[in-house]
């Protein structure tokens, strides 16, 4: 019978000696990224701009760290050298300003873009080339339900993160004949620093969380799992896409 193939002998989502670096990684969704990646057999190096909290979260996770500001040239040259050559690249980089659209200064236009958009352009030129000498890679960068359903109080954003989506849905065109995949992953209200800081009151939270219809908030590590996946040697004939992790909200 041809055309098949088989999975005797195969041990399914191992990453066993690929090089991994997450930005963003001594916390929530990164942390999460990260952790799921090590498991998974990958070496990993995370990166973010705190010290104290990035040494203590790689420590339990057993990974490498790196203090870097990759909003920055200078922050991903120092990222991407401390991880070595980089087999996957999980760039999540954000928290952009709040408010409406009217009250966004220009400065914070301007921080946004090079923390959200320019960061995720930056890595993937440092990464990228080697990837595709070596005949495998992925890039995945960590967006929001917003690209699709844009938040009134998050013009920032919305706008940057759709560019993200679009950049390496163009980025994929370019390299997937060379076994590089380039997605996105779009987690909805999850359980974050970031979420506790946008809905502080609980009632707010409570009536949020009840709009889902999953009816509660997403995990972080339900989040990486989708990254994991996306990271994986299965997941080679997916790319330039955007996975929705939202409980039910974009339907």
């Amino acid at each position: 019978m041809g055309g098949g193939c088989t999975l005797v002998g195969m041990t399914l989502f191992r990453l066993d000696g690929r090089r991994a670096l997450v930005t963003g990684g001594s916390k929530g969704i990164g942390l999460a990224a990260a952790h799921d990646l090590i498991r998974m057999g990958a070496h990993v190096t995370v990166a973010a701009r705190g010290e104290d909290a990035l040494k203590r979260a790689a420590d339990a996770i057993g990974a490498r760290w790196v203090v870097a500001d990759v909003s920055t040239p200078e922050g991903v040259e120092a990222a991407v050298a401390a991880a070595g050559d980089v087999d996957i690249l999980v760039s999540n980089a954000g928290g952009p300003a709040a408010g409406l659209p009217s009250g966004v200064s220009e400065d914070a236009w301007a921080q946004g873009f090079q923390t959200t958009f320019l960061s995720t352009v930056r890595l993937a030129n440092a990464t990228v080339p080697g990837m595709r000498a070596r005949g495998w890679g992925r890039v995945i960068a960590i967006t929001s339900l917003t690209v699709g359903r844009p938040s009134p109080t998050l013009p920032v954003s919305n706008a940057l993160r759709a560019g993200v989506t679009n950049y390496l849905r163009t980025l994929a065109l370019e390299v997937a004949a060379d076994g590089v995949t380039c997605n996105t992953v779009a987690p909805g209200y999850t359980a974050t620093e970031r979420l506790r800081q946008l809905h502080a009151d609980p009632q707010d939270a409570q009536k949020l969380a009840a709009r889902i219809p999953a009816r509660r908030f997403g995990e972080p590590n339900e989040v990486a799992a989708a990254v994991a996946f996306l990271a994986s040697r299965e997941a080679a004939y997916m790319t330039g896409q955007e996975l929705l992790v939202d409980g039910g909200w974009s339907i």
